[in-house]
């Protein structure tokens, strides 16, 4: 289980781009969770039951918490419970049904178009390790992958010809997500010209597509690095995470006509309410949109 701890803490860093100190919070609220419950350690939160977990949420409300406080705590047990059940940790989330007071939707931050094309131009093509970067930005805003699926994909899983790609996702899930023009021509170099350099005489049957510059499956961390680091160099005044990337696309299908389902589909969201948090984020657009122009808004 403490594994499983530090692959979510590195998944609330890498894939969700939360700050250091909600993943500090998070820790010392899953710690103090642990605690409550009288578990000796931290296997032991592979056990837990949905009562217990409203027992302790009911303790909190019992000792006067305020509400932002005990919403907090709620926030990094559903959150921990999700990442165990999504990747096939647990089969039921004992925390899915659990409720506390909450102040709003909190609306994912996104990318405008400018600041995606910005991005994918910052690599420098002439490198291989370039190369391999505008190419990894190509598919991820061209398919909405998660980052783990973007570095877990095969070679296999490319289907240049009829130009789409399976994403292996959560829960072994697979699905087909068609790929557009110009990241079937950045991978098709790529295949045939670049990642051949990059596969190491020591390990030539990795079967990642994306390889590091030692010819190793690339870790997330690295690969969030390497996209913070071409945020910067691109001038964007925001933290920039590959999960933004994802959000981006979303919104940016949506803004452009496409309905909810397809767009649930190529993220492989298994409940639809889960998507219409995009919703969310184009009215919002929208009314700022109308606000700005019209002369009696």
């Amino acid at each position: 289980m403490n594994d499983k701890l530090n692959l979510f803490f590195e998944y609330l860093t890498v894939e969700l781009g939360v700050a250091s100190n909600t993943r500090l919070a998070y820790e010392r609220d899953l710690r103090l969770f642990k605690e409550a419950l009288g578990l000796k350690d931290n296997d032991a939160l592979a056990t837990v039951s949905r009562e217990q977990v409203i027992r302790y949420m009911t303790g909190l409300k019992n000792k006067g918490l305020a509400a932002a406080t005990i919403a907090r705590k709620l926030a990094a047990i559903k959150s921990f419970y999700r990442f165990m059940t999504a990747e096939g940790y647990l089969e039921l989330d004992p925390a899915e049904v659990v409720e506390a007071g909450t102040k709003g939707i909190k609306l994912p931050k996104v990318l405008n178009q400018e600041e995606v094309l910005k991005l994918l131009e910052q690599p420098d093509l002439r490198t291989d390790e370039g190369y391999r970067d505008r190419t990894m930005l190509e598919v991820l805003y061209a398919t909405g992958m998660r980052v783990s699926e973007l570095l877990g994909l095969p070679v296999s899983g490319v289907n240049l010809q009829m130009k789409y790609i399976i994403a292996f996702g959560k829960g072994s899930k697979e699905r087909l997500i068609p790929i557009g023009g110009i990241a079937v021509e950045y991978l098709d170099k790529y295949l045939n010209v670049v990642r051949p350099k990059l596969l190491h005489t020591k390990n030539p049957n990795v079967k990642n597509l994306f390889l590091s510059m030692s010819g190793n499956e690339m870790t997330r961390q690295r690969f969030w690095q390497i996209i913070r680091g071409y945020g910067h160099q691109a001038g964007l005044n925001k933290e920039l995470t590959p999960h933004m990337l994802r959000h981006s696309f979303a919104t940016h299908l949506l803004d452009n006509g496409a309905d909810l389902r397809s767009v649930q589909e190529l993220l492989g969201h298994s409940d639809i309410s889960t998507t219409q948090i995009y919703t969310h984020l184009t009215n919002k657009r929208l009314r700022d949109i109308y606000e700005k122009a019209h002369p009696r808004a």
